[in-house]
């Protein structure tokens, strides 16, 4: 740490959040925080008209300005710096994902840090009864009836309760006092977030479960080197068992002294995931995901900054999340595309993980039952430890996919007569079904049977869908809404129909099929509401015959052990669409929301509708599995030239104006083009083109995109043309980024 009785520096540079792409610098103020000047302290200063938030990059001695031309600072906001593998995470993620330093340690930041809000734990206080003061009632509380009932309560908790507590039992915090004027308690203050502490001894709730002799297998492996960077593909199949592999490795981690940090890719499944850890350990669990308050985020960042939080559970944002000890990075559902940030700081959760791990040198435990093929591709070629689970824990073989031909046959909401008589069987067995649809709304838009108009969109190159609870149409792309027209404002007509099926009219469906037994709509629409989609896994998990009508948010490891059918309604959205990655995404979808079906003691089946039942890709995973498919496209992805084996980055341009953004993207074409020529870099420029939704919430959209065979040179090429049009002119009137590894081509 820098001697605070040096000189301080003559310039301080600060990034700030802001899309230019440099450090802005200003004089230190007159006080100077404890710890001295250095990289890493929250400054507050004036940027325009505005007083911000920035963060000190460098301590120099000189400026490209003149010394008395700088704005000074206005305030320093820390006695000490941002934690160090927190700065290191931001600086490499604002280089590799070619985006401004300023505005990555501002999206990284906690909302009320980014504010100037201190980076210390909010407290609470905590009494006990005192140890020293005699097993019988003193004297002086003779007449103080309810202190005396408050002692006894006390007395009861050795580890002492906090006072919100003890004011919901109807004391007061005067009844408080006075026990502690007599002696006769302790009191003492904690972090809102601390837990009462636990030795090594004492570290579980539960004991662990038994494990299979393939668990015991993956478990010695990643025990193996547990002080080292240890990447591990841990390829599962649906029910396998990982979440245990998982609980017993942060255990060792734990006992070591060490912090563990697992990412789930959904908040949905946050508070299940949750649920099971705190009933396994007795050391602090926090959670970091969009549904937390603002304050209760902050509390959760400084616990593990701290390290009084062993173990830290979040989404996707939750990677830059501070370690005082790290001890190994988990990565559950690895595969699944919400992992990657789609504006903004593009980044990628799992690759930045891949990242922290190395550089701390710790293990690495990527799970999936589906593994992304860039994963994949890493563990076969040995790059990384490929370990397997090919059973399920249960003992009961994973589901067969058994594709339905929808040709030619009539269908009630989506479903056709042979799959309805066994859902029918299946609840009449006393068991649970699930029903697979992954569009919300009644239908996927409305059409005039006349004249055959369909409701699109007045903002996207897309159709409205159909809802019915609230009656609307809606663009699921930007939001627009807009009441359902009495006749086609085309010809008149009133005959206006639904055209294809959602969860809405799906539900509706099956609500008068089978009026007997509950049906469950679990989608965007049905769990806004806070704990919504708890309460309803909650009643689900009762084991009564029930129907689950869902979108993918049910596909992603719920353990649901009473289910026992799964029907795909159809299954051939994204078999065919323009992007590269589509089938592969389709059938992870697909074996995933299959995996809910017989996790428990009784076998599962999956019924999948297609209208292509004889394509080839569809088949091999029916018949053959995910692995068998994944060999085939990464043999594909190699003939074509694609990722893994090559490189991208996508330039991603947008404005209201079609000929603004026609024009700059060109330009920016043939100046790449030119300049690689005249570099002789081995780099692709592929366009422009227009984006698959070429207008969207009114604003036209085009694409270039950038490949190679070395990723050294992409992110040449990427640096320099994100140097040109932070240069341009013309750019400034148009939305751009670069998306380096782009997950979709939308």
């Amino acid at each position: 740490m820098p001697n605070p009785q040096a000189l301080p520096p003559r310039v301080l540079a600060i990034a700030v959040p802001s899309p230019l792409r440099r450090l802005f610098d200003y004089r230190p103020c007159r006080e100077m925080p404890a710890c001295g000047w250095q990289p890493g302290l929250r400054v507050r200063i004036s940027f325009g008209r505005r007083q911000i938030v920035g963060v000190v990059i460098e301590c120099r001695d000189q400026s490209e300005l003149p010394l008395a031309d700088l704005k000074p600072v206005e305030a320093c906001l820390d006695s000490a710096p941002l934690p160090a593998d927190w700065l290191w995470l931001c600086h490499f993620t604002a280089r590799y994902y070619q985006h401004p330093l300023g505005d990555t340690l501002h999206q990284a930041l906690p909302v009320l840090l980014r504010q100037g809000r201190p980076l210390e734990a909010r407290m609470r206080e905590r009494w006990q009864a005192n140890s020293n003061a005699p097993d019988n009632d003193p004297p002086t509380l003779a007449r103080a009836h309810r202190q005396a009932e408050l002692l006894t309560m006390l007395r009861q908790h050795p580890h002492g309760l906090v006072t919100q507590a003890i004011v919901a039992q109807s004391f007061t915090r005067e009844q408080l006092k006075s026990l502690l004027a007599k002696g006769l308690v302790t009191r003492r203050e904690e972090a809102l977030t601390a837990q009462p502490k636990s030795d090594s001894t004492h570290l579980l709730a539960e004991p662990p479960l038994p494990l299979t002799s393939e668990q015991t297998t993956v478990l010695a492996a990643l025990h193996e080197k547990l002080d080292h960077y240890h990447p591990c593909l841990l390829d599962g199949v649906t029910g396998s068992g990982k979440t245990e592999v998982y609980l017993q490795l942060i255990e060792a981690v734990v006992r070591r002294g060490r912090q563990a940090l697992v990412l789930v890719p959904e908040i949905g499944l946050t508070p299940q995931t949750l649920a099971r850890f705190r009933a396994r350990f007795q050391v602090q669990v926090v959670a970091l995901h969009s549904g937390l308050t603002e304050h209760e985020r902050l509390d959760a960042w400084e616990a593990a900054a701290s390290g009084r939080a062993p173990i830290i559970i979040g989404t996707r944002s939750a990677i830059f999340t501070p370690l005082a000890r790290p001890g190994a990075i988990i990565v559950d559902e690895e595969h699944d595309g919400s992992f990657k940030q789609q504006d903004g700081l593009r980044y990628h959760a799992r690759d930045l993980a891949v990242a922290r791990a190395h550089r701390h040198g710790i293990p690495l435990v990527l799970g999936s039952a589906t593994p992304s093929l860039e994963s994949l591709a890493r563990a076969r070629s040995g790059d990384w430890r490929h370990l397997q689970l090919t059973r399920r824990a249960s003992r009961h073989a994973p589901a067969l996919l058994e594709l339905v031909d929808l040709r030619g046959r009539p269908r009630q909401g989506g479903l056709i007569p042979p799959v309805i008589d066994t859902i029918r069987d299946t609840l009449t067995a006393g068991h649970q079904v699930l029903v697979f649809i992954n569009r919300r709304g009644f239908a996927p838009t409305l059409a005039c049977h006349a004249c055959g108009w369909l409701a699109e969109c007045d903002h996207c190159d897309a159709r409205m869908t159909l809802h019915r609870t609230p009656p609307l149409l809606a663009c699921h792309h930007c939001d627009r809404r807009r009441a359902l027209p009495e006749s086609c404002p085309e010809c008149g007509s009133i005959d206006l129909r639904p055209l294809g099926s959602g969860t809405e009219r799906t539900e509706e469906t099956l609500a008068g099929l089978f009026p007997k037994v509950p049906v469950h709509r679990i989608d965007r629409d049905s769990t806004r509401r806070r704990d919504a989609l708890e309460q309803v896994l909650g009643e689900v998990k009762r084991g009564e015959p029930c129907l689950l009508v869902g979108t993918q948010m049910l596909a992603k490891g719920h353990h649901l052990p009473h289910v026992t059918l799964v029907v795909v309604v159809n299954a051939d959205a994204g078999l065919y669409a323009s992007d590269f990655r589509a089938l592969e995404q389709t059938s992870q979808l697909l074996v995933q929301v299959a995996g809910r079906a017989g996790r428990a003691a009784h076998p599962g089946r999956v019924l999948v509708q297609t209208l292509h039942s004889d394509d080839p890709h569809l088949r091999l995973l029916a018949e053959q599995g995910y692995a068998a498919l994944a060999t085939h496209l990464l043999e594909e992805r190699r003939a074509a030239g694609l990722p893994p084996f090559r490189f991208m980055a996508l330039l991603r341009l947008e404005s209201p104006r079609e000929e603004q953004v026609s024009e700059l993207a060109a330009q920016a074409a043939d100046a790449l083009r030119e300049w690689l020529s005249t570099r002789k870099l081995a780099v692709d420029c592929l366009g422009p083109v227009p984006a698959p939704m070429e207008r969207r919430q009114n604003r036209y959209h085009l694409q270039l995109m950038l490949a190679s065979d070395k990723r050294s040179r992409l992110h040449e090429a990427g640096a320099w043309l994100t140097g040109w049009l932070a240069a341009s002119p013309d750019a400034r009137r148009v939305r751009w980024s670069l998306d380096i590894d782009p997950q979709t081509l939308s």
